[in-house]
């Protein structure tokens, strides 16, 4: 039986990164996975260019169970940590949108400079190999892995979550979870598409393909304490996806509506306003202010005077359009799923787990860490930095 100071089953964002860490303090790390290909989520992420961290991070940028668990390795390890670390491999990256960093090139840099992260370690990996059987007993942890009995005295699961199965997603480490004892919290899909009665989303469906800028909330209570984002939305055949419904997903319950504003909250002033100043017919001056096909849409499906020129426009109907575009309400009936999910929301409860180690408190020598912990963040590098950074309290603590 081979032994081992360090063994970290899962290879991807955090898996890695702590490999490579607790490698080069001196342990000798064994990192298994049981996928053929390294590291895919990375690869495919960001378009095939990584949004590998976000400028702006904190607490309040993530969803769990108790949102102040992740504050302390986040202020440890932040994103300009990982910067810096970018900036030494020599990765180009660029700012794309609200603090949200990109390679210039690939994703593949990102998963070349941590295998070279791990090779500076002399981090042992296998892959593919999975893990059959995993006891505990006073010396530590033997794992049945398909390449051998493995002895090691601290193990870290970082198995990641149930999203996008074909790419080898698992729910090995929540089975884990389970058999040492530790509770779950019921994984859900998180930053994924919604979709709609296929009836009541016929009339949509004309506008697969447009995108627009909107406010987009959820929930109950009072405005303030709702979840709101502005993004883009994007409309599809089925539904509604585009970073806007990406956001709220994670927020959204079933049985529960959306409430989007398509236009601004001034659009009745200006289009009263243009009356006295246009010819122009209603659709073609609400195009002004929207996408063509959604004015023309929007005008249809509430029988309003598309072809009537502004000055003969009722001023009460004028309110009654940019109430409803302020407004809208629209009821989704379920998520793509798993499928077509970016993260999970969910996972090992955070109650068992100590905030600065991630250490099981239940077993020790137990680390769980990224996305299999009950810790989800915003669409925009959020739940990447989440993986260095609990990656790098865990292995710090080893």
């Amino acid at each position: 039986m081979q032994a081992f100071d360090v063994v970290v089953v899962g290879a991807g964002a955090a898996g890695l990164f702590c490999a490579g860490i607790a490698g080069q303090r001196g342990l000798r790390v064994l990192l298994l996975d049981h996928a053929d290909k390294l590291a895919e989520k990375i690869r495919i992420s960001g378009g095939g260019r990584c949004n590998f961290t976000n400028r702006e991070v904190g607490p309040a940028n993530f969803l769990s169970g108790n949102p102040h668990f992740c504050r302390s390795a986040l202020a440890r390890y932040t994103p300009a940590d990982f910067i810096a670390l970018v900036r030494r491999h020599g990765i180009a990256f660029h700012e794309k949108h609200r603090g949200q960093l990109f390679c210039d090139d690939s994703a593949e840099q990102i998963i070349q400079m941590l295998l070279a992260e791990c090779a500076t370690g002399a981090v042992e990996r296998w892959q593919p190999c999975s893990v059959a059987a995993v006891r505990h007993g006073a010396e530590g942890f033997e794992l049945d892995t398909a390449r051998g009995a493995v002895r090691t005295t601290r193990l870290v699961v970082a198995t990641g979550g149930l999203p996008v199965p074909k790419i080898g997603a698992s729910d090995w480490g929540l089975r884990l979870a389970r058999q040492f004892g530790h509770a779950v919290v019921e994984p859900r899909p998180a930053l994924v598409p919604l979709t709609f009665d296929a009836a009541a989303w016929a009339p949509f469906t004309a506008l697969a393909g447009l995108s627009l800028e909107v406010t987009i909330e959820t929930g109950e209570g009072k405005p303030a304490q709702r979840p709101r984002f502005i993004e883009d939305l994007l409309f599809t055949h089925r539904g509604l996806s585009g970073p806007a419904v990406l956001q709220i997903s994670s927020h959204w319950q079933p049985g529960t509506p959306l409430r989007i504003a398509l236009g601004s909250p001034t659009l009745a002033d200006t289009l009263r306003r243009a009356k006295g100043r246009t010819q122009r017919h209603l659709v073609n001056e609400l195009a002004q202010h929207l996408p063509e096909r959604l004015a023309q849409t929007w005008l249809r499906l509430h029988e309003l005077p598309a072809d009537r020129p502004m000055p003969e426009v009722r001023d009460r109907d004028l309110v009654r359009l940019a109430d409803g575009l302020a407004r809208w309400q629209v009821q989704p009936t379920g998520t793509e799923g798993w499928r077509k999910a970016e993260v999970m929301a969910g996972g090992v409860d955070t109650r068992d787990l100590d905030s600065q180690t991630l250490a099981s408190r239940r077993v020790p020598g137990l680390h769980f860490i990224g996305e299999v912990v009950d810790v989800t963040g915003w669409l925009g590098g959020y739940n990447f930095q989440w993986a260095w950074a609990s990656a790098a309290a865990c292995a710090q603590a080893l």
